[in-house]
């Protein structure tokens, strides 16, 4: 611990989420950084504050490493100033950009200061970038390396926007080679075009058919082309919004015979159901897409067994025009990042589930996913980034109550268990009772 006289403040709960589990204590902070946890009982010592929240939990905040913010060039979709917000009010207080939906995509490091730039002084929680692994980018990956990005972001299938075309095999190879070249990390939207293409395509209202277009056995052969690279080059791949739960085997399998592979997962596959999709609710379009509550059953069984590693939003906004009642059409992307917490958390807890699996599932994971080694955790070192959660109490999601630039959301009108009262970052509140402080976030590069 840090000498008494540093403490300048000690956060006070029944139920603080620690490396240990949830138990009563006394966070001591000094500055910015957690100097130790004491006992709930502890003394004050002179000149620091007492904060006492009774029995809300006091959680680290929250780290999401998959956000599009879509600032500059897609403003009106989110932007860097109204997606921090809605993430301080869903405790999430470090968020890593995905490159593409932006104009210009993330994909060389003038366009990473581009970025940075239309972010600074407007961020209300820390905010690092992913580069993008393009077809014609190969040359630009180590000086986005050395340029602070955490990783790279690749699509295997269309993405849906012009300015950011996937990789085929060949390409994906290349770039995976360069990249572990120089110990990066390489992060992988996993649906294979062929299979895609093979798949029966209707437009129209009918989410059945919307399902049938994008089906399992893309995910499924995607991500065994992926282990097969990532076994030939020895490199460290990620599997993003895992939403097939045929291939968690597969995943299991390669990490046993020493791939260096993980995954993620989100909170609509885990808690929206395909059975509950009504036609023409677009606001539920994504890809891949949610499927039916067998399969979410499995994928959670994956989150207790270790095979998906981490629970992040995959927000992707857009304008509500952009959400016509046809599937083959509409936007693909569900807004979510204010409402992450408590979706997993209500899921959570009817299954039985423990707050310190939800801890780390989307705290302690993705921070060390991205390698942010003082984030993810209450413990002495760590920055003192909390998100105070009453667990017990509920809401009824109001989508005009978002802080999302663009109020659609697949939540609407469920009931939620966790009501987030305040975030702190670096010791400090963003966000009480409603109300935020002044943009206080840092922009992150990788190794922070």
């Amino acid at each position: 611990m840090s000498d008494v006289n540093d403490v300048t403040l000690i956060l006070r709960s029944t139920r603080v989420a620690t490396p240990d589990g949830v138990r009563p204590a006394s966070v001591a902070v000094a500055g910015a950084t957690v100097a130790a946890v004491l006992p709930y009982a502890c003394g004050i010592p002179a000149g620091a504050r007492l904060e006492d929240v009774g029995d809300d939990a006091v959680l680290p905040g929250l780290v999401d490493t998959h956000v599009h913010v879509n600032d500059p060039g897609r403003a009106r979709w989110e932007g860097f100033w109204t997606a921090t917000r809605a993430a301080a009010a869903g405790g999430v207080t470090t968020l890593l950009d995905m490159p593409l939906n932006s104009l210009p995509p993330t994909t060389t490091p003038a366009h990473l200061e581009t970025k940075r730039a239309a972010a600074r002084g407007r961020i209300h929680v820390d905010v690092g970038f992913w580069g993008g692994a393009v077809p014609d980018n190969v040359k630009e990956l180590r000086p986005l390396h050395d340029a602070g990005v955490f990783g790279f972001k690749c699509f295997l299938s269309p993405s849906g926007v012009e300015e950011f075309p996937e990789l085929d095999q060949e390409r994906l190879g290349r770039s995976l080679a360069e990249i572990t070249g120089f110990g990066g990390l390489l992060i992988v939207h996993a649906e294979d075009p062929h299979a895609l293409e093979s798949a029966p395509l209707r437009g129209g209202p009918a989410y059945a058919d919307f399902l049938a277009s994008r089906p399992r056995g893309a995910e499924n052969a995607a991500v065994a082309h992926l282990v097969a690279q990532a076994e030939r080059l020895d490199a460290r791949v990620h599997v993003l919004h895992l939403s097939s739960s045929d291939a968690l085997p597969l995943i299991a399998g390669a990490r046993r015979a020493g791939v260096r592979i993980t995954a993620e997962s989100c909170p609509h596959f885990l808690t929206l159901t395909a059975e509950e999709v009504p036609d023409g609710a677009t606001e539920f379009k994504c890809c891949p897409p949610i499927r039916e509550a067998a399969n979410q059953d499995a994928l959670w069984q994956g989150l207790a067994d270790g095979t998906i590693d981490c629970v992040v939003s995959d927000h992707s906004p857009c304008t509500t025009d952009l959400k016509t009642p046809d599937f083959a059409t509409a936007w693909g992307g569900i807004s979510s990042l204010q409402l992450g917490l408590p979706a997993i958390w209500t899921e959570a807890r009817r299954r039985g589930r423990p707050l310190e699996d939800v801890v780390r599932w989307m705290s302690t994971a993705p921070a060390a996913l991205a390698g942010l080694t003082r984030k993810g955790a209450i413990e002495a070192g760590r920055d003192a980034d909390f998100a105070v959660l009453a667990p017990e109490e509920t809401f009824t999601v109001d989508p005009v109550a978002l802080h999302h630039r663009n109020q659609i959301t697949a939540y609407a009108g469920r009931t939620l268990y966790g009501v987030v009262r305040s975030a702190w970052l670096r010791g400090a509140p963003i966000l009480r009772d409603g109300a935020f402080a002044e943009p206080a976030g840092r922009l992150l590069e990788r190794n922070d």
